[in-house]
């Protein structure tokens, strides 16, 4: 590959054109992103899984200080098998003022006006310094980021401020819930089905747990909401169960039933609070499937973990967005991103990039081009103000 400075659009259809779901290797993409930024002599620093499948990238441009700006974003998509598609969903069809393809909007757009951003940096004067990290497996639960935000607080100097570049439509978001998943496991005891009180059903004991989380959102959106969990929809955590499978035959108790119980929590709750609260109603229900069968079980094992973005005194971060944007209006999510993650490792954290997550995973995915201008006018901005320092 030459020098040559690609426009952000071009990098955009490089990066879409490697099909990088999350149950795929993700190693062709963070191939090209390190040619590419190697030609313009900047040092890219990978972050291999344990399987040595996939790899998060990060890279630094600019004095060797702290101080600096983070540009982050991930390189994996959700699937589009079984989604009716008009066309290619590897390859960016402009159309109706908009860019098609799948990531366009989530979130190989802002990736690509990054990279961009990362490579006129390298020609330009900084005061501060610019980073770019890219991370893998966000679709599955945010499990790639941690690893690679260890890694680059060992490698790199540390940049203050993290912009997660997830769709917001440029505006500047300060808060989402966290995310806990855990994958349950209840094993119960088979007999049949007209013996059923000398056995121990593991789907209908497993219906008590998930009634359980029917309960919990039922208590939950009753109470009164604080002034925080009032800035989310809904105003409140909420558990969910989104998967289940088990049983033998129609009659028979059944010996095993899985299911996933995942949680949304409100910023002003914590995560841990609600893990110890479903792994004591899980050791409440085994003690009663134990009274019967005392091979019964229940066993928990999570899944992921996606701390919340809460607001922050200092806000750094959001300062800077805001001044990138002019936006003043108080915005925040109900899902999950990588911005809690850095912020939990010490940087002061936002979200801020183009799109609308209405169009995330949908088929057809687009990003208005519009949205895409409007995030490249605001990667002149921060190369300006970092020029300025």
């Amino acid at each position: 590959m030459t020098s040559q400075r690609l426009s952000p659009f071009d990098i955009m259809c490089h990066l879409v054109a490697f099909p990088t779901v999350s149950k795929d290797s993700n190693l062709p993409l963070i191939d090209w992103v390190e040619t590419y930024l190697k030609s313009h002599h900047i040092t890219p620093h990978r972050c291999y899984n344990g399987e040595k499948d996939k790899a998060a990238l990060f890279a630094h441009v600019g004095p060797e200080t702290a101080g600096g700006v983070v540009l982050s974003g991930h390189s994996d998509v959700v699937p589009v098998a079984g989604q009716l598609w008009e066309q290619d969903p590897w390859t960016v069809l402009k159309k109706d003022n908009r860019y098609y393809g799948r990531g366009t909007c989530d979130m190989k757009g802002f990736v690509a006006l990054a990279i961009w951003a990362l490579v006129e940096a390298r020609y330009a004067d900084l005061q501060k310094p610019l980073q770019l990290a890219l991370s893998y497996d966000e679709e599955v639960g945010c499990l790639g980021a941690p690893s690679m935000i260890e890694a680059m607080r060992a490698s790199l100097p540390f940049a203050e401020r993290v912009i997660v570049g997830e769709p917001s439509m440029m505006q500047t978001v300060t808060g989402h819930k966290g995310g806990i998943g855990f994958e349950t496991h209840v094993s119960g005891f088979e007999v049949h089905s007209s013996l059923i009180d000398q056995g121990v059903s593991a789907i209908m004991s497993g219906a008590k747990l998930i009634d359980w989380a029917n309960d919990v959102n039922s208590e939950n959106r009753a109470k009164s909401a604080s002034e925080i969990a009032l800035m989310f929809d809904p105003p409140y955590t909420t558990a969910h169960v989104g998967m289940i499978s088990g049983g033998t035959a129609h009659n028979i108790t059944a010996k095993d039933c899985w299911f996933s119980m995942d949680f949304r929590v409100v910023a002003d709750e914590q995560e841990a609070d609600w893990t110890a609260k479903y792994k004591a109603a899980a050791r409440a229900l085994e003690a009663e499937m134990q009274a019967t069968r005392p091979e019964a079980a229940i066993s928990l094992k999570q899944r992921f973990y996606v701390p919340a973005l809460r607001p922050e005194p200092t806000a750094l971060a959001e300062t800077l967005a805001r001044q990138l944007t002019g936006d003043n209006e108080t915005h925040v999510v109900s899902y999950g991103t990588e911005a809690g993650q850095f912020q939990q490792a010490g940087y002061s954290a936002v979200i801020c990039g183009p799109g609308d997550i209405a169009q995330a995973h949908q088929p057809n995915e687009y990003i208005e081009i519009a949205q895409f201008d409007k995030g490249h006018q605001f990667m002149r901005d921060l190369l300006n103000m970092l020029e300025k320092g």
